[in-house]
């Protein structure tokens, strides 16, 4: 076996699961690499597809995943198949990648000796909405200037998009966290960092994310950011850094428009988020000229909402247990 385990966690991924084995097996760094797809009970099309293209190719396997999330995917891959190879790649189903990622990535693990090498990621939808998400997301207002949102230059970091890890590195810190549904990579990079291993942000390649295509998918997923990002500085012990803490305050000042009644003074929050979110979307639209550029504002304004609601019903519903899990 070839020293690369490539993991794909799926969970009905049947319109992106071909598109993406598709790049993977023209991947140079793939010749002989494993592949693996961990399904956590798909009830669409992809096992069928994964099967068919399994068949046609030895280097593909398909396993079930009853953990459903993608933390226990990888975990259970890296479990069956990490004895005989040396670096772990995490791919996501809904995602494109350039035909030299794995290759790059693997360069960049090499010259500087890093134990994970995190990659930058670039929204792109298709159709008018859709679009308008990946703009927010893209865009500093919706991303807050995460490093792994924006591209740039190579630097060491301590949380990244994950893409390549040291199958050595990753036991040794206790693979990812099971009852993390959301959130999973910044609280394994936070044990990777604190065990010494050293963490590269490359910026010779990235990959294509595709974004959630409308309101209510996007408020589920940022709203289970937040509340990953709650359990994370739970479990660790640690104090939010000062973007968390004024995004975390969001949702407790935007609810004082209820006292407005009271006096004026209540509604200046909620006056200035949407203010923010209008002059925002101007911004983004003039930039990437682009009318969808125009709801971006407000997708970016509920995307931080929606964090700030997790993060706080997290806080408020008591000890995390294990079978308080969130979707893929």
């Amino acid at each position: 076996m070839s020293g690369l385990l490539i993991v794909i966690p799926t969970l009905n991924e049947a319109r992106h699961i071909q598109t993406v084995l598709d790049t993977v097996l023209r991947f140079p760094a793939a010749r002989d690499a494993l592949i693996v797809v961990a399904d956590g009970g798909s009830q669409d099309a992809t096992r069928q597809l994964v099967t068919q293209m399994a068949a046609r190719d030895g280097r593909i396997r398909l396993i079930d995943n009853p953990g459903r999330l993608q933390s226990a995917a990888v975990n259970r891959a890296v479990a069956q198949f990490g004895n005989e190879a040396t670096w772990l790649l995490r791919l996501d189903a809904h995602s494109h990648y350039p035909q030299d990622f794995a290759d790059k990535v693997l360069e960049e693990a090499a010259t500087t000796g890093a134990d994970s090498v995190v990659v930058s990621m670039e929204a792109r939808g298709e159709g008018f909405w859709q679009r308008a998400i990946a703009a927010a997301q893209n865009s500093r207002l919706g991303n807050g200037g995460s490093a792994h949102r924006l591209a740039g230059g190579g630097a060491w970091v301590e949380h990244g998009h994950h893409a390549l890890m040291r199958i050595e590195a990753f036991r040794a810190v206790g693979g990812y966290d099971e009852t993390f549904s959301h959130n999973e990579d910044a609280e394994l990079d936070y044990r990777l960092s604190r065990a010494g291993h050293r963490i590269w942000l490359t910026g010779r390649t990235r990959l294509i994310y595709i974004p959630r295509s409308s309101l209510l998918p996007l408020w589920r997923q940022y709203q289970a950011f937040g509340r990953g990002r709650r359990r994370n500085l739970v479990k660790h012990k640690v104090q939010p850094g000062l973007r968390q803490l004024v995004v975390a305050g969001l949702a407790p000042a935007l609810a004082l428009a209820v006292l407005t009644p009271i006096a004026m003074i209540f509604a200046l929050p909620l006056l200035g988020w949407l203010a923010i979110c209008i002059l925002g979307g101007l911004a983004i639209a003039l930039s990437q000229r682009s009318l969808a550029g125009l709801p971006a504002g407000f997708f970016a304004g509920a995307m931080h909402l929606a964090w700030s609601v997790g993060f706080w019903r997290e806080a408020l519903s008591g000890p995390p247990s294990r079978n308080r899990r969130g979707s893929q």
